[in-house]
């Protein structure tokens, strides 16, 4: 009877710890060649090949889903859609900008979690970056990057396409922006191009560029 007994906690124990160990893994972003993973509501862009948060490594990614390996165990998952506690909707997110001299729009940003003023460029295509603000903000462009040739006004210019990890400006965070990194001092501020705009809804009031999170 003793016996019976200690295998009953032995294996009720055995139980609790899987459940512990057991992670919340969602995929609520997906890239060629990446994922955005939210384990346990840490959230994190991870490349094929690399482990995020948990230990969970993602093999292999693209727009239709990844698959990833957790606790050992590899299986496909599909595009999820991220909810706070109680499974309720997030709450939308606004941010009002002020136009500024010359007619602009400004704001302070952020990108990989460092510090970068934007202006606001509803015709750039991408997050645009010079050489300048590339070494500042640690990104090894030329290792990383794509190489492609840009039109700008001052003609053809070298230019590298990368994935920057995150770009926040107040309270909107994105996190697998398309950036774009030019040879040279042009553009002379960083563009807050479409990569980051079209995903977020974007509108003018009179003076003001409203930005809202489409969550």
């Amino acid at each position: 009877m003793a016996g019976l007994k200690l295998l009953a906690v032995a294996a009720l124990f055995l139980a609790c710890g899987l459940s512990w160990a057991a992670p919340q893994v969602l995929v609520v972003g997906l890239f060629p060649g990446a994922a955005v993973l939210n384990v346990d509501g840490q959230r994190k862009l991870v490349k094929v090949g690399q482990t995020g948060p948990g230990g969970v490594v993602v093999i292999s990614a693209d727009s239709r889903g990844a698959v990833l390996r957790v606790d050992g165990v590899e299986r496909a998952y599909s595009l999820s859609r991220e909810y706070s506690n109680g499974f309720a909707a997030p709450s939308t997110r606004q941010l009002s900008i002020a136009k500024g001299i010359g007619g602009h729009y400004w704001i302070a940003g952020s990108v990989d979690g460092h510090p970068l003023q934007f202006l606001v460029d509803t015709g750039a295509t991408s997050v645009a970056l010079n050489e300048g603000h590339a070494r500042r903000l640690g990104i090894d462009y030329r290792v990383v990057g794509r190489p492609l040739q840009v039109n700008t006004a001052s003609g053809t210019v070298r230019g590298w396409r990368v994935t920057l990890n995150s770009v926040k400006v107040g309270t909107l965070e994105l996190l697998g922006v398309e950036g774009v990194v030019l040879e040279g001092g042009s553009p002379t501020e960083a563009l807050l191009g479409m990569s980051f705009l079209g995903r977020v809804g974007w509108r003018v009031e009179q003076d003001l560029l409203v930005l809202e999170s489409k969550l």
